[in-house]
């Protein structure tokens, strides 16, 4: 379950973006980087000058941590085992220095004279040989909490990490009530119920005095929740520095009346019940920050889904008289296409055009290549003009091209020339039973077909006459030129009207399809701009962690 919720938190930290969630956002990234890690740590933390470092010297039997008359410890010193007492520096450049004895703590890390920390370093930690730490425990001393922000933020953030907490106190100066409030929210809040109170300088006060400020504190130790084993108290009264010079001595009972042994005892035992159950702990530590996190984005995600509709209703009309500029200016330019094409295709145009040029072409036996050069041509360009604006309007629109404007041209024509029967005694010219009919044109002979075949030379046209009945005598008919270009201009001009009257009916079905298709435009589905399907993919995300976040429980 715990790899689950990580996973989560991990996501919902690239939703906090505003400066008040600095320190949210680092505590998720520093318990999920956490909760996966072995060993259990104890944090020692509370105000400069209460005596941290004295005491973990003590616990340790050795001055393995810089302890002076003004403490100044600025970095978060782990003190975890090793076969030898040695400290290990590691800087932001990636840099490792290892070196023996507190001078190095002393210079990377002590405050410096303006108070403040080494910017280089990323790390500080010391290896001691001491029994309680190869049991796998990392003792950690915390910079002072009352001294700057920096500080305690460093603070906060490594009280996450801590499995148990000791809070030193000064028996000459104890907390206020809003001190204690305080810090009982900020502990609580996430999700940390285990802390040892631990007071020092007691043996500085007056017998008397110390029996009122023992009073005291346990007072304050009982108003915070607690999850100890049983028989193990939270509030112990450790004399920090008598502790640490019995134990540099090997005085046992010095040690006993500083009340070393019985916070060494409890830290053991607590560590010996808890430790199996350590994963448990961090995962409701995870539980409170995934409820803080939740807490923090379900505002935003309901503003956000609240700006996100208001941006789509402003879209969806901008769109709309977008879609609707786009829609009428296209149909002027498909009207204005169709109207030409409907003027080009009047049959007194066309006729006008073309009947002339046709009927020359007709006569030369050329229509093949007055079609294909002439036709074709003027056809596909007015046909285009107007195809082209329904596939602009498709493009746009994003709808399906419907089926090109096309027609077939009509076949191609033949003049009806008229025929006329002759006397009997006409005279045939050959005895195939073709008869000829003269025509005189003045412009050669013409043998075959109804139209003629091939041009010879001479005064006048043969045309075959088929159809005769068997036996009759073949007779020659004679037309003149002028009736000859009359026939071709009349096929012309049956050849144009045909045109005009399916490739009209075309048109009239097309602009049909085309008005249903732009009239269908404006109605094309809501897609949001760019801007709108980030913030919108931003939403899915934060209300799918907001799901799963809502489903963590605090055991």
């Amino acid at each position: 379950m715990h790899q689950s919720l990580v996973n989560t938190l991990r996501q919902a930290v690239g939703l906090l973006t505003e400066d008040s969630d600095l320190r949210l956002k680092q505590s998720v990234i520093t318990m999920c980087d956490r909760v996966t890690q072995g060993d259990y740590r104890i944090a020692v933390f509370g105000p400069f000058n209460y005596g941290k470092s004295t005491l973990l010297n003590a616990l340790l039997g050795e001055k393995a941590l810089p302890i002076d008359l003004i403490p100044t410890t600025g970095a978060a010193i782990s003190v975890c085992y090793g076969p030898a007492l040695q400290n290990r520096i590691t800087l932001k450049s990636g840099q490792v220095i290892t070196e023996e004895g507190v001078a190095v703590l002393k210079r990377y890390a002590i405050l410096d004279d303006q108070r403040r920390m080494r910017e280089d370093v990323a790390a500080v930690a010391v290896e001691c040989p001491h029994p309680f730490l190869r049991s796998g425990v990392e003792l950690l001393d915390l910079p002072g909490t009352d001294d700057r922000e920096q500080q305690n933020d460093l603070v906060q953030d490594q009280l996450l990490t801590a499995d148990l907490i000791i809070q030193m106190l000064d028996g000459r100066k104890l907390m206020t009530l809003g001190e204690r409030e305080h810090l009982r929210d900020w502990l609580l809040d996430r999700g940390i119920k285990t802390v040892v109170f631990v007071v020092n300088f007691l043996n500085l006060m007056l017998p008397e005095d110390q029996k009122q400020v023992s009073h005291r504190l346990r007072f304050v130790a009982e108003s915070f929740r607690t999850d100890l084993p049983m028989g193990v108290s939270n509030l112990y009264r450790v004399d920090a520095l008598p502790a640490l010079r019995a134990r540099l001595k090997g005085d046992a009972s010095a040690a006993q009346v500083a009340g070393l042994p019985m916070l060494e005892s409890a830290l053991q035992t607590i560590v010996q019940e808890r430790r199996p159950q350590v994963q448990h702990f961090r995962q409701q530590r995870l539980a409170v920050l995934a409820q803080e996190v939740h807490r923090v984005l379900e505002p935003r995600a309901q503003a956000l889904a609240a700006s996100l509709e208001n941006s789509q209703q402003r879209c969806d009309e901008q769109k709309a008289a977008v879609l609707q500029k786009a829609k009428t200016l296209i149909k002027q330019g498909f009207d204005i296409s169709v109207r030409d094409l409907r003027n080009w295709l009047i049959a007194e145009n066309l006729l006008s055009l073309y009947q002339a040029e046709l009927a020359i072409a007709l006569k030369q036996f050329d229509y093949g290549a007055w079609k294909t050069f002439t036709l074709e041509p003027a056809w596909t360009q007015h046909r285009k003009a107007v195809v082209n604006w329904v596939h602009k309007a498709c493009d746009f629109f994003e709808r399906p091209r419907p089926a090109d404007l096309w027609i077939a041209l009509p076949d191609e024509p033949t003049a009806e020339f008229p025929s006329q029967a002759q006397p009997e005694t006409a005279r045939s010219t050959s005895g195939t039973g073709v008869a000829p009919v003269a025509i005189a044109t003045g412009l050669g002979w013409v043998l075959g077909g109804p139209l003629g075949a091939t041009l010879l030379g001479g005064t006048s046209y043969f045309l075959n006459q088929s159809g005769r009945e068997k036996g009759t005598t073949p007779s020659e008919v004679k037309i003149s030129a002028e009736e000859v270009d009359r026939l071709y201009h009349e096929a012309a001009g049956n050849y144009l009207s045909r045109f005009s009257i399916e490739a009209t009916a075309a048109l009239d079905a097309y602009e049909r399809t085309a008005n249903d298709l732009f009239e269908a435009c404006c109605e094309s589905p809501r897609q949001p701009l760019q801007t709108l399907q980030a913030e919108s993919s931003r939403l899915h995300l934060m209300r799918a962690i907001l799901e799963d976040l809502s489903q963590v429980s605090i055991d």
